[in-house]
């Protein structure tokens, strides 16, 4: 997949559909809509509905052989070679408490690898965009993950530890403990942060395809390391236990703590 070459058409039309999302959520940030419970228990607004509503309709128009598979939607096309990958308001928590630490993320996958991404803040405009075998970059300019590859120096994040299963809290725990700094918070705005150089470890569990696929091209072509806690790269089929790091030395340590408190 590294050596593979993505048409610009597409890139383009990623971008493009960030702006629709963009186009939509911004006139809700901070002000009166209604917020539902899923299922899962998990907050949904109007925002995160129609975002993803007017993104699969773009992907319909534009790309009618593709499929999509997107968090408040679900999966259609299944089977196709190429599928999109959508979650609209990445960090819904967030947005209902009026902080501008979610995002849209945005994936295309060939089977069942990301191949391109965009993780989009549609308030503070921050656009990151990978794209498999290129530099990625934030808002056109490129970025490198950190170089960090001792824990002792690294600056842990995770969105919160009460999503981790029980069994795996004092995993967390344990590794938390070797890093300089344990942060708290950003859903997938900590993973593009990690891109950008800013964070250096994040360890998370439970994630769904929606939630992963936009970070991993992004991930990657800063340089940076993210496959699952067995060492695994993530696909749309992977488990949901993500390690990202700013190096593969870093995510070995990371993997090393986290088999060492199982035991």
């Amino acid at each position: 997949m590294q050596n593979m070459k993505i048409d610009k058409e597409w890139i383009d039309f990623a971008c493009h559909l960030a702006d629709v999302a963009g186009g939509i959520i911004r006139p809700y940030f901070r002000r009166d809509y209604t917020v539902k419970l899923k299922q899962d228990l998990s907050p949904v607004t109007q925002a995160d509905e129609e975002a993803e509503s007017a993104m699969r309709a773009e992907i319909r128009r534009c790309f009618p052989g593709h499929g999509i598979l997107g968090e408040e939607g679900g999966r259609e096309g299944d089977g196709a070679e190429w599928t999109w990958v959508l979650d609209p308001i990445d960090g819904t928590k967030s947005f209902i408490t009026g902080k501008p630490l979610f995002t849209t993320l945005i994936a295309l996958c060939r089977g069942d690898a990301p191949v391109l991404s965009v993780i989009d803040q549609p308030i503070i405009s921050e656009r990151w965009l990978g794209v498999t075998g290129q530099q990625t970059t934030l808002n056109d300019k490129q970025i490198r993950a950190s170089s960090c590859e001792i824990l002792a120096d690294a600056r842990l994040s995770t969105t919160s530890p009460f999503l981790f299963r029980e069994e795996d809290k004092p995993r967390f725990l344990a590794l938390s403990k070797q890093c300089a700094v344990t942060t708290y918070g950003g859903d997938a705005y900590a993973y593009a942060l990690l891109a950008a150089g800013q964070v250096d470890l994040i360890v998370e569990s439970g994630l769904k395809p929606y939630d992963m696929m936009a970070l991993v091209p992004v991930l990657q072509g800063a340089g940076a390391s993210l496959v699952d806690w067995s060492g695994r790269p993530l696909t749309i089929i992977s488990g949901g236990d993500v390690i990202a790091a700013a190096t593969g030395t870093l995510a070995t340590q990371a993997r090393n703590i986290l088999s060492l408190a199982l035991s």
